[in-house]
């Protein structure tokens, strides 16, 4: 198997087990023990320690070894780190985070956009729009996350704030999650993807503040629609 495949594997293993709390912060692992437990190179090792290093999850010093890093100093924005968190126990809080972020940020990002945004924008607002309205009609889960994740995508990047267009991925990280975890409604609120296209309307309009009570409007639901579920099976709680 290539090198990439092979600390990419490493890279996951390793991160489940923080996320699991399998390992705690201040647990120290030697290179040596990274090799031995996965079967692996000291080169493909040393590559997943420089990889785990990067998402701010493990500190790496001479003669002291690999230390597992407290979650709070982790890069919780990474998309990676966001899936081990929600492969893990406490997936529920990780979800309750997700969509509180969203929540915070994305009625800023429509009030912004609806400032901002030209036609372009707008017709591939529509666009998605349509296809997630599609998707719901259809039962087409895979669909309908594919067309959610758009439409918030090119909303967070309309809005001209590059940290916010970065949220994206978090986004998308959510949107994947509620279906992989079975956290969409058997019956979807219609409602909420009818009001997609009321946010394409409102940014073509330049409307603010109709625009981001619009994706509050979506944003909530979602959320209150997970809590539901979540409420509903103590397996994810």
């Amino acid at each position: 198997m290539e090198l990439q495949g092979l600390h990419g594997q490493v890279v996951d293993r390793i991160g489940g087990s923080l996320a699991a709390g399998e390992l705690r912060a201040g647990d120290v692992l030697r290179l040596e023990d990274v090799q031995e437990r996965y079967a692996v190179s000291r080169t493909v090792a040393r590559e997943a320690v420089r990889v785990l290093e990067s998402k701010r999850v493990v500190t790496s010093r001479p003669r002291i070894g690999v230390t597992v890093r407290p979650m709070s100093a982790w890069n919780l924005y990474d998309p990676q780190v966001i899936r081990w968190r929600l492969a893990s126990p406490g997936r529920a809080a990780q979800l309750r985070e997700l969509a509180e972020l969203r929540a915070a940020v994305e009625p800023a990002a429509a009030a912004l956009a609806a400032g901002l945004a030209g036609q372009g924008v707008r017709q591939e607002l529509i666009a998605h729009a349509q296809a997630l309205t599609s998707a719901a009609r259809d039962g087409d889960s895979e669909g309908l996350v594919a067309a959610d994740a758009a439409f918030h995508r090119v909303l967070l990047a309309a809005s001209g704030n590059g940290m916010f267009a970065q949220l994206a991925e978090v986004t998308e990280e959510l949107l994947k999650a509620r279906r992989d975890l079975l956290l969409l409604p058997e019956r979807l609120d219609t409602a909420a993807v009818r009001r997609h296209l009321d946010v394409a309307e409102a940014v073509a309009a330049g409307r603010r503040a109709e625009a981001a009570e619009a994706v509050r409007s979506i944003v909530e639901s979602a959320r209150d629609e997970v809590e539901r579920l979540l409420d509903g099976d103590a397996t994810l709680a």
